[in-house]
């Protein structure tokens, strides 16, 4: 494989992800605390680590949500009164369905997740596929998730700890000086929070560099969402949350026994100097334009 390729190495636990021999994220798929899949350790094309420290670092970094804030994941803290967000209910890992494959200049693979309720009956099979590429001055990270229901149908429900989230490396939080900007032009937590938007970006000044992570939810999604953002890092791209963010009709979302229910989002890690200006709604046109895969 050429040298400026994506690369990977497999451990128990984990897929440690590189490009050109710098660490890009890794994937881990089974944690004692952290009970549902998740990337951590975050990098830029040019090697800085764009998501907090996982673990925290005490006396650097705010250590709040240490177990729910990992880097970037998918959860839910409402599937049928089962709370996944907040690591009370388990997604567990059962297979690779796709082993990890460079070709054509991207990393792909794809897992198999069982969603279990208290009670460890199984709500749902969970299929993921996920596609690392470069896209303009970025990596370009896309998480395309299917759930089918198992014996019975199951439902979302309606809070704001919903969707696909990122928590920033702690220079880049709005609080250190970082810059939340949503595709309708808002600026700032409070201004972008509840809102509905295409993309979300966070993003501020890190080792002399204008880096940061957007957050993509892709239009085949079935609404648009909502976004939970906050100055102290965290960005959520949410399309379940329509009473927690609008004040609106409590939303449930059901699948019925044997359907299934895709969602798409993408993470668009990127630097650029210092006064230049990350092409996040480029990233978002390519990212909007790829077809998803085809359903597992």
């Amino acid at each position: 494989m050429p040298a400026q390729d994506f690369a990977f190495t497999e451990q128990p636990n984990r897929l440690v992800i590189t490009h050109a021999a710098k660490p890009v994220a890794h994937f881990v798929f089974k944690d004692d605390k952290i009970l549902r899949p998740y990337f951590a350790h975050v990098h830029t094309s040019d090697g800085l680590q764009v998501t907090r420290n996982h673990p925290p670092v005490v006396g650097k970094d705010a250590v709040d949500h240490d177990t729910m804030h990992p880097g970037v994941w998918l959860a839910f803290g409402d599937v049928s009164g089962n709370d996944f967000w907040r690591n009370k209910s388990v997604v567990r890992h059962e297979r690779f369905t796709a082993a990890p494959m460079v070709k054509s200049g991207q990393l792909t693979f794809a897992t198999e997740s069982s969603l279990l309720a208290t009670n460890q009956a199984r709500l749902a099979t969970l299929a993921s596929r996920f596609v690392v590429s470069r896209v303009g001055e970025g990596f370009l990270l896309t998480w395309e998730a299917s759930f089918t229901a198992a014996t019975d149908g199951f439902y979302f429900g309606d809070q704001e700890e919903m969707g696909f989230g990122a928590r920033v490396a702690t220079e880049l939080t709005e609080k250190k000086g970082g810059v939340i900007t949503s595709s309708g032009g808002a600026t700032t937590a409070k201004a972008t929070w509840g809102k509905t938007a295409d993309w979300c970006d966070y993003s501020g000044m890190l080792a002399d560099r204008r880096a940061g992570i957007a957050v993509f939810a892709a239009p085949q999604n079935f609404r648009p969402s909502w976004f939970h953002n906050r100055d102290y890092g965290l960005m959520v791209a949410n399309p379940f949350g329509e009473k927690a963010f609008t004040k609106g009709t409590t939303s449930r979302v059901p699948v019925a026994k044997g359907e299934t229910f895709r969602l798409r989002f993408g993470a668009w890690i990127h630097s650029s100097a210092k006064d230049g200006l990350a092409d996040v709604a480029g990233a978002w046109q390519t990212f909007q334009r790829t077809k998803p895969a085809s359903p597992p």
